[in-house]
This record gives C-alpha cells, sequence and structure tokens, in this order.
C-alpha cells in the first residue's frame, strides 16, 4: 500500500496539477491525464506532474507507464533528498507489486530503509513483499523489528497477522497476538482485547470485551462486536448490533457493509441490498468500490443477473484490476 501524501503544492501556480489530482480521487484518470498535460503546458511543477501521471495510470492499469512517470518525477529531483523522493517511491514500489514484480519492490523498499532504518513503514511492506518472495525468515526480522519499535500499535499487530495469515502462516500470525496478550494486557484497553481475541478465534472473550469497548462508542467496537457474534453463528444479535449503531450514527459506510454481509448471510437479500446502498450514499465513502462489488453480489443471489452484468460492466471501468471480479463477469456472461 502506497503512503499517499498531499504534495500538489497551493495557490493558483500549480492549479492544473491540483485539478488533476481531484479527479483522481474521483477516479476519473484519464480525466486527470488531461489535466497534468495542460499543467506541463503551463509549466507548472515538473515533479508533481510526473508524480500525478504515474498515480493516473495506476488507477488505468497501465503499471508499466506509471512507473516510467515515477522514475521521471525522481529523476527530475535536484540532488538532495526530500521527502516528496519517499513518498514516490512508496508508489513506484506499489507499482511494481501490482505489476508482479516483488523483487523491485522489495529493491525500493531496501533503499528506503537503508536511509532510514527505523522507517516502519517501509518495514511492514517489505516484510509483505517477503513473504511474496517466499523469504519468510527475513520477512519475521522485519515484522520482529517493527513489534519491538512500536509494542503498543495493536493497528500494526493486526496488519502483521493479516498478511502472515493471508501467506499461510496463520499460526505465527497469531504467535504475535498471543505474545502482545502476555506482554500488555493489563494496559490494552477493551476494544484492543476484544479484537485481538476476535483474530485468536476466542469470540466469547472477544465479545465480552468488545460489549465493554461498545459502552465507550465508536464504529470499530461495534464491528468487530458484530463479527464476532457472526463468527459464533448468531447473526439475528450481530445485525441489531449494527442497526443499533446505524440508528444514531447513520453515516458508517463500514458498518452498512458489514450490515449488508451479515443479512446475506440470513439469506435477507433485499435488507442486504438497501444496507449496501445506504452505505454507498455515505458522503466521502471510502469502501466504494467493496460497496460495489457486493452489491453485485446481491443481485446475483437475487437472480437479477442482467442488473449485475450492467453493474459489473461499470464496476470494472472503474476497478479494472480486480481478477476476482473478472472472473465474476465470465460467471454472469453464461447466464
Amino acid at each position: 500500500m502506497a503512503v499517499a501524501m498531499t504534495l500538489t503544492g497551493c495557490g493558483s501556480d500549480n492549479e492544473k496539477i491540483n485539478d488533476g489530482m481531484q479527479l483522481i480521487k474521483q477516479l476519473d484518470y484519464q480525466g486527470a491525464l488531461e489535466a497534468f498535460e495542460e499543467a506541463a503546458a503551463r509549466s507548472e511543477n515538473e515533479r508533481l506532474i510526473e508524480r500525478g501521471r504515474g498515480i493516473a495510470y495506476m488507477g488505468l492499469t497501465d503499471y508499466e507507464q506509471a512507473i516510467l512517470s515515477f522514475q521521471s518525477s525522481l529523476a527530475k529531483s535536484d540532488g538532495l533528498i526530500q521527502e516528496m523522493d519517499f513518498d514516490v517511491n512508496y508508489y513506484m514500489a506499489a507499482a511494481y507489486i501490482k505489476s508482479e514484480c516483488p523483487k523491485e519492490a522489495k529493491d525500493i523498499y531496501d533503499a528506503i530503509l537503508a536511509l532510514r532504518p527505523e522507517e516502519k513503514d517501509a518495514l511492514f511492506l517489505r516484510g509483505s513483499v517477503l513473504l511474496a518472495l517466499d523469504d519468510y525468515e527475513d520477512a519475521k526480522q522485519d515484522f520482529d523489528k517493527l513489534r519491538l519499535l512500536e509494542p503498543a500499535n495493536y493497528d500494526r499487530l493486526v496488519e502483521i497477522y493479516q498478511v502472515l495469515a493471508d501467506s499461510g502462516y496463520k499460526e505465527a500470525g497469531q504467535e504475535y497476538l498471543q505474545d502482545a496478550l502476555t506482554t500488555g494486557e493489563s494496559k490494552m484497553n477493551s476494544y484492543d482485547k476484544g479484537r485481538i481475541y476476535y483474530y485468536l478465534g476466542e469470540y466469547q472473550k472477544a465479545y465480552l470485551a468488545l460489549e465493554d469497548a461498545r459502552e465507550k462508542g465508536g464504529a470499530e467496537s461495534y464491528l468487530y462486536l458484530g463479527k464476532a457474534y457472526e463468527a459464533t453463528g448468531d447473526y439475528n444479535y450481530a445485525a441489531s448490533v449494527y442497526n443499533n449503531y446505524l440508528a444514531t450514527n447513520p453515516q458508517c459506510a463500514e458498518i452498512y457493509n458489514q450490515l449488508g454481509l451479515c443479512e446475506m448471510a440470513r439469506g435477507n437479500y433485499e435488507q442486504a441490498l438497501t444496507a449496501l446502498q445506504n452505505g454507498m450514499q455515505v458522503e466521502n465513502c471510502e469502501i466504494m468500490q467493496t460497496l460495489s462489488f457486493n452489491e453485485i453480489v446481491v443481485y446475483e443471489y437475487l437472480g437479477e443477473y442482467q442488473k449485475a452484468a450492467v453493474l459489473m460492466d461499470n464496476y470494472l471501468k472503474n476497478y479494472p484490476d480486480d481478477e476476482k471480479a473478472k472472473r465474476e463477469q465470465i460467471f454472469l456472461s453464461t447466464r
């Protein structure tokens, strides 16, 4: 995952660059490229133009061109290493990963860490890439170093668990979680304890802790609490947890999405569709891709394959590198 930074400058000097970055946020990557062309014609900041082009090309899944743009941005440096150089390198590494070139991505993280040995994002991302290169031992060294650098960063700990689990090392990931409980449970809040118990599969302990965390509010507490009940098969109570939160906090896309999944599991497809579509209406929704894909799945369950196919075509225009969606599109074409 690239480290997104706001480097577009301010004022009118980089007006078209700012326009391009705004279009990227709107998923209009071709429009963004046109804005960057205008920026170049107006002699705006060359490095920022190439950076923006690279991000737009990534959105279009043209990773080769994205890498060339990022390299061009770096080549236009005055020789002094700046924050922007790290930012562009993170993006370029992400493009290499998307291109299925993990070795090249690792080389970039190596270079970052040579300059900043305790750069936490680079350590985590290099560890993830090393797993893709089947180098578990070196990946573990990076994760162990992270654990020492930020022992109370439970968000990071969960990320380490998830990437290990996804790579076939679930038990190794759970060892990090168990160690955190052993060494620091007394200092953890109820939310952190609850979600760690959730990933350890100890669902009763998870929902007991998360029930306490719920009293203090917060979407994440409700989200994990509901998921813990779902894991035990109690979808009815899980749905009530999500609905209770949304009754007073109707602007949480993540909760709408999980409610939709929960209703799907219960076979309530119309209710699932309503939940997902409500999530899409949340202002500045950051999980539109997830909600959109799940909406398509619900229409399939409802037997509305033509509607699902139309939505899938539009989905792949916005997210063209989603391999799972491409397989689903093939299925829909046979219905």
